[in-house]
């Protein structure tokens, strides 16, 4: 006798038309991935597949937002579009299956674009799913682990960081950064942020801090050339004690009167801290 789920599989590959995949779905508890592909342009195999415990976790999910967006589950079905928009911001469910923030604010780029990266994959954005992302981002904050560290953490502010791209993705360096400055302030708790250029500034990132906001604090401090130095040495001129420093910034690292591996060692013969800089 073949084990439940061997005999579901089998059942869904010799599949004759689509209620019978539907069928195999519910009845054992399918996955996508054993679905053939020629059943994924159906809308209610998707639905089957939305409802089914083993069909589709939040990562899954959120993959294929523009894929059930473009077969018209999402838009055109009411209940699924609900039932989607409260699987995204069920905080718990965020947290238990470590969906990190950052795959969110990606998928927020990209369903809101319309357009994959890759591929010819189309789909008109529905703005409640894209709403429902975003507030998804700020919500799984709790999924990602603090190191309890003592981090400074340091984001370009120049004027390349706008014109830089991250590969692969429709997000500027910028946007990248403010990002991950968010998400490490608000999960270290012993988190300073400082802005950038040949100066360096605060960069207050609150817990009620939005990414557009954020976003706009960063491009309000002076451009200049990039001086990557400056985190380890204002930390030094301050006493602010370090564990590690974070910087995030683009392929443009030009250093003052120092580079900023020399600044690091000095930090650490000064403070007697065996610093790390990333």
């Amino acid at each position: 006798m073949l084990p439940k789920f061997v005999e579901g599989f089998e059942k869904v590959r010799n599949a004759t038309d689509e209620k019978e995949v539907i069928g195999a779905i519910s009845e054992y508890n399918l996955p996508r991935e054993v679905v053939p592909t020629e059943y994924l342009n159906s809308a209610a195999v998707w639905d089957a597949l939305l409802r089914s415990g083993r069909g589709m976790g939040m990562n899954a999910m959120i993959k294929n937002l523009a894929k059930m967006t473009a077969v018209g589950l999402i838009g055109q079905n009411g209940e699924a579009t609900k039932f989607i928009e409260e699987q995204l911001v069920d905080t718990k469910r965020l947290t238990n299956e470590r969906v990190h923030p950052m795959s969110l604010l990606l998928a927020l780029k990209t369903y809101s674009s319309g357009h994959g990266v890759k591929g010819s994959l189309v789909w008109n954005p529905i703005n409640t799913i894209s709403n429902a992302l975003e507030k998804a981002f700020y919500r799984a904050f709790p999924s990602v682990e603090p190191t309890g560290k003592r981090i400074m953490l340091g984001v370009d502010v120049s004027g390349s960081m706008d014109t830089s791209e991250v590969g692969g993705i429709n997000m500027s360096a910028r946007e990248a950064a403010t990002a991950m400055a968010m998400v490490i302030s608000n999960t270290e708790p012993n988190c300073t942020a400082r802005a950038f250029s040949n100066k360096i500034c605060n960069y207050d990132i609150d817990k009620g801090t939005s990414i557009q906001e954020a976003m706009k604090k960063a491009k309000r401090f002076p451009f200049d050339r990039t001086d990557c130095s400056l985190l380890m040495q204002h930390a030094l001129d301050n006493k602010i004690e370090v564990d590690t420093f974070i910087i995030f910034t683009d392929n443009e690292t030009n250093h003052g009167n120092i580079h900023p591996f020399q600044a690091l060692r000095n930090h650490r013969q000064v403070s007697g801290i065996d610093a790390k800089l990333i």
